[in-house]
């Protein structure tokens, strides 16, 4: 049992007389979260940055920030709900960005309120830079409107750069209007300047191009395709069509487009010169004027050469070879396409394929259905070698095509026939229901048969 005076209890704590609890002296008072730290920990970022703006005096900053994260609210409200899941994340969710914006926005501000207006115009076109994503299309617009449009500074660098982005920027949009503005704007102020852009490439060189390219979609080109009957014939531009302008007369059409090459000439790109003079011709073959269009088409393939450009001559023949078709001029018609597929041979497959294409064509629309499969089939060799899948559809589509007729040709004249041969060879066909007049023409059908279907499976192997 415990002695006298001793607890029955095990003690806790040994030599508790040394564990007394430190108290804090007056040198070392308690530490308490400010009231800015607690408003950082409980509030959101972009609260935190909206205070942070005002208490500096930022004013302007925190106004083009707040409107900016309401537009892209607004923007988010009014879209179909069905398309929510495919669209970015809100801006105010998005740190890295908001404090990009309150980065070079207070920069700006702080520019602007010594003067220096250049400085601040430099900071909104990198801002706007720095949204770079399809999607973020309307942020770059905003601020790039920040950097050109304003009272002072409107003719600096920054701004003349920030007109660049913005015309090429409406150009890509369909905005052919405002991409004008911007690019003839852009112009003057680089022609005065000089300048160079963030890259190191000329203003007046880029302003020149985006005219081009805002001409030639102004002018309504057709496609090459539109002109029968080479009807699988490349399109004479990626543009897409401007379906709800009104037509342009010929007179119109070929102002824009002498602009086009003007702006071309200008810039001192000869590759774009030389596609600005292609589109002329191509343009006056459409509207019937082929003397003019032989010229432009002549002067395209002596650039191309002298570029070493084997795509753009393999267009040029095309073109001419359609021209002189439309002139009834089938023969000269059929040589120069047949000189490109001779051409082609050791220079670009494609082109080959396409030329082939052309010939058969021609061919096909003449009757002669025995050389229209045999280019046929060149084109559906060619596209097999080049693994291009819609190229090799429309290569079998046309040599089946074709090869039908010719049955079908083959079949008639046999069927028009009263000779005992003729009649022999309508047996032979109803018993072995497969068309060939001779054991040896039968063989070398069976062989293209089973060669055409082997070449789709490799290149469809799932089909096996």
């Amino acid at each position: 049992m415990a002695g006298a005076g001793e607890s029955i209890l095990p003690r806790l704590f040994k030599n508790s007389k040394h564990r007394r609890t430190k108290r804090l002296t007056p040198e070392e008072p308690r530490k308490y979260l400010s009231r800015q730290e607690i408003l950082q920990a409980t509030k959101s970022l972009k609260q935190n940055i909206c205070v942070d703006m005002l208490q500096n005096g930022n004013h302007r900053s925190f106004s083009v920030f707040f409107h900016v994260l309401s537009l892209d609210q607004e923007r988010r409200e009014s879209c179909d709900p069905r398309s929510v899941d495919i669209l970015p994340p809100p801006l105010e969710d998005q740190p890295e960005k908001l404090h990009k914006m309150k980065l070079h926005l207070t920069q700006a501000e702080l520019a602007e309120r010594s003067g220096r207006w250049a400085e601040a115009c430099e900071q909104y076109l990198s801002l706007s830079l720095f949204f770079s994503s399809e999607k973020e299309q309307w942020l770059r617009l905003h601020f790039l409107h920040l950097s050109y449009d304003r009272e002072h500074g409107q003719s600096s660098r920054a701004a003349t750069e920030a007109l660049a982005h913005a015309a090429e920027l409406r150009l890509q949009q369909g905005d052919l209007e405002g991409a004008l503005r911007h690019a003839e704007r852009c112009l003057h102020q680089a022609q005065d300047g000089g300048w160079l852009d963030s890259t190191g490439r000329s203003l007046k060189t880029r302003a020149q191009r985006a005219l081009w390219g805002i001409y030639t979609r102004l002018s309504h080109a057709p496609p090459l395709s539109h002109a029968p009957p080479l009807s699988h014939a490349p399109p004479l531009s990626h543009a897409p069509p401007l379906s709800n302008a009104p037509p342009l007369s010929h007179a119109r059409t070929m102002s824009l487009l002498q602009q086009a090459l003007s702006s071309a000439q200008d810039s001192g790109d000869r590759h774009l010169e030389a596609e600005a003079v292609y589109k002329l011709g191509v343009t006056c073959q459409l509207y019937g004027d082929h003397g003019a269009a032989k010229k432009y088409l002549n002067t395209y393939v002596g650039m191309c050469t002298e570029l070493d450009d084997a795509a753009g001559l393999g267009k040029a023949y095309r073109a001419t070879a359609s021209s002189l078709l439309s002139e009834g001029r089938q023969q000269e018609a059929l040589l120069c396409l047949q000189r490109l597929c001779d051409g082609s041979v050791h220079s670009l497959p494609r082109d080959l394929v396409q030329a082939c294409v052309s010939l058969g064509d021609m061919y096909f629309s003449t009757g002669a259905l025995a050389s229209a499969c045999e280019f046929f089939q060149r084109a559906f060799d060619g596209a097999v070698d080049l693994r291009d899948v819609p190229l090799l559809h429309t290569a079998q589509v046309l040599v089946g095509g074709a090869k039908g007729h010719a049955l079908i040709a083959q079949v008639s004249s046999v069927l028009r026939s009263d000779s005992a041969p003729s009649l022999q060879t309508l047996l032979d066909w109803k018993d072995r229901r497969h068309w060939a007049p001779s054991g040896q023409e039968t063989a070398d059908a069976a062989a293209d048969a089973d060669a055409d279907a082997t070449a789709a499976d490799d290149i469809h192997p799932e089909n096996n």
